[in-house]
């Protein structure tokens, strides 16, 4: 009786699955794809990388003059008076103190300056992203879509159920 009772409810269980599983279309996209192909995208993370250079660039020139004043302290700093002598180290202290802080200004994490500049940049780019998924997964009748390239773990994926171009094209129409 009970050994019936288990293989009933386990029928259930499948029965119950597959009419669910039935009833329920899941998609996917890739949005690493999208984001590689999408010209906003592009032209959003070519700003950033225009902005990211800029900072490098500006960080490394005030790594060369902090490089610079410590060669030129190290080869005279022994023949200098010791007022000059003490005015030299201060002026590179200042020099590392301002380097350190200015990448951690626009680099560190979370609080850089370049993860504000990435969120404003990308934020209509994502708006539209996610209104053509929107749409798309209402044209296509699906219930859930899932993004294979995120945190998410995606095992297995039908090719069928892949909405990432339908997406891309309707991002490039402009719809």
């Amino acid at each position: 009786m009970k050994k019936n009772l288990i293989i009933f409810v386990a029928l259930l269980l499948v029965s119950g699955t597959s009419i669910f599983a039935q009833t329920q279309k899941i998609g996917y996209v890739d949005s690493q794809v999208i984001l590689n192909q999408y010209p906003a995208a592009i032209k959003a993370q070519g700003d950033l990388d225009a902005i990211t250079n800029l900072w490098s660039a500006q960080l490394d020139s005030m790594t060369t003059a902090y490089q610079q004043a410590l060669a030129d302290y190290s080869k005279q700093g022994n023949t200098m008076p010791q007022d000059q002598q003490l005015a030299a180290q201060q002026k590179i202290a200042t020099m590392e103190q301002n380097i350190m802080g200015f990448r951690r200004q626009k680099f560190s994490q979370p609080d850089g300056e370049i993860y504000a500049k990435q969120d404003e940049i990308f934020a209509p780019v994502k708006k539209k992203i996610y209104a053509a998924i929107e749409n798309v997964a209402v044209e296509e009748g699906m219930k859930f879509v899932f993004d294979k390239s995120g945190d998410i773990l995606l095992l297995y994926a039908d090719a069928a159920y892949d909405i990432t171009f339908k997406v891309l094209d309707r991002l490039k129409r402009g719809n």
